[in-house]
């Protein structure tokens, strides 16, 4: 192992020792924070700012529950012959009925396959949007009269409304991530699919100088970000679509998330270390997890390798912005 490597596991099993829950002791007002966070309310000015309880907390383990992997799950069809295996599904941001069962804002978010030679069959969504991230093989969509290739790191948007078909090309099965959301009363749908390449995304960049953004990044200390989509481009329930990039040997800002922010970090390409609360996860491609919103469970995605590690990541942000840093207890 190069000596890098092994100075940073040492610095980082130095650091873990301590307990990881974030309390509410000489916390700054969000308006103190450094405005570089992907929805620019959960970074702190410095990392003196985070503090960290006495003792450990025994619920700790309770967030395997929050964690899962398309190969634990049954599949199922949707279109016709596009095959689904859930990763996470609807249950509570705070204490999931089952393992996965976490979402509150979106339907689901799944794995999918079509396998090669395959089409699914013209479909509507209707009162729910779909977004499908490729993750290998090649194919094409078509909607309303546009019809677009489809290949690894590409992204569509298929809103409300829109009848369409997708296809797999290749001689491998086309796979990707799918994130499902429900569109509320009142919503008006975009009339067109939306694709992107994710190669020509605008990438984000760092709102100021911030000491602790590493070259490249754009919030969070490492997280090199890549903008899918947006309301702006149809989304109705969900705020965020992003991919998120953390070099070797780095990792994100350690920080809780507030009530009523949803945010999904499913790994792409490279396997990494998850940390919530005081635990440490492997996350592998396949993989997805939800911080518990308690404003008091600490998360980082920490790369250990010597390759990059990329994350599929979609959010739904808190509703109002009159918040504080006092805990809110998890519920039992």
């Amino acid at each position: 192992m190069h000596r890098a490597t092994l100075a940073f596991l040492a610095t980082s099993a130095i650091a873990l020792t301590l307990p990881l829950r974030a309390t509410s002791q000489a916390a700054p007002p969000p308006s103190s924070g450094t405005k570089n966070a992907i929805n620019g309310i959960n970074s702190y000015p410095g990392p003196e700012f985070v503090k960290y309880a006495k003792e450990r907390d025994p619920q700790d383990r309770r967030i395997d529950l929050f964690i899962s992997d398309w190969q634990g799950s049954l599949p199922r069809s949707e279109h016709g012959s596009l095959v689904l295996r859930d990763i996470l599904t609807r249950g509570s941001n705070f204490a999931p009925p089952e393992k996965g069962a976490a979402l509150r804002a979106a339907n689901f978010f799944a794995y999918g396959r079509l396998a090669p030679g395959a089409w699914t069959t013209p479909s509507v969504l209707e009162g729910q949007q779909e977004v499908y991230y490729i993750l290998g093989g090649e194919g094409e969509i078509t909607a309303g009269g546009d019809t677009a290739k489809l290949r690894k790191n590409f992204a569509v948007f298929m809103p409300a409304g829109v009848e369409f078909v997708m296809k797999s090309t290749g001689d491998e099965a086309l796979t990707m991530y799918v994130i499902n959301e429900p569109t509320p009363g009142g919503f008006h749908p975009k009339d067109k699919m939306l694709v992107k390449d994710e190669a020509a995304a605008r990438v984000r960049t760092p709102a100021g100088g911030d000491p602790y953004i590493v070259g490249g990044a754009s919030g969070h200390w490492a997280h090199i970000v890549r903008e899918l989509f947006s309301p702006a481009d149809g989304l109705a329930t969900e705020q965020s679509v992003i991919t998120v990039t953390i070099n070797p040997l780095t990792m994100g800002e350690p920080h809780p998330h507030r009530p009523g922010q949803e945010e999904v970090w499913a790994a792409i390409d490279g396997t990494s270390l998850i940390l919530m609360g005081t635990e440490l996860r492997i996350q592998k491609p396949g993989m997805a997890y939800m911080l518990p919103p308690d404003n008091a469970t600490i998360h980082s995605n920490i790369n250990y390798g010597d390759t990059a590690v990329k994350f599929l990541y979609f959010a739904k942000f808190p509703e109002a912005d009159n918040w504080t840093h006092a805990v809110v207890p998890a519920q039992k």
